[in-house]
């Protein structure tokens, strides 16, 4: 079963209004199924406009690739044998 990132759903049926969606939506991503499985999402452009976008500073990658070095190195043992 996939999990749904938004609680707003719409068939491929109902695309064909699409206004329609994006108004009942209320500037919130809607899921789009076809025959219950998930097919994409649609996101109104308002839903994307809500934080600011900002790149990652080279401290704050370093601190994120140190708290998951755990957790990958095996992954990494697995690969250098390859």
């Amino acid at each position: 079963m996939t999990r749904l990132l938004t609680n707003h759903i719409c068939t491929m049926t109902e695309l064909r209004e699409p206004h329609k969606v994006l108004e009942r939506s209320g500037g919130k991503p809607v899921a789009i199924l076809k025959n219950s499985q998930l097919v994409g999402y649609l996101v109104p452009e308002e839903a994307t406009e809500t934080a600011p976008h900002r790149y990652a500073t080279r401290e704050e990658v370093m601190e994120a690739l140190q708290r998951t070095e755990a957790q990958a190195q095996p992954v990494l043992d697995y690969l250098r044998d390859k």
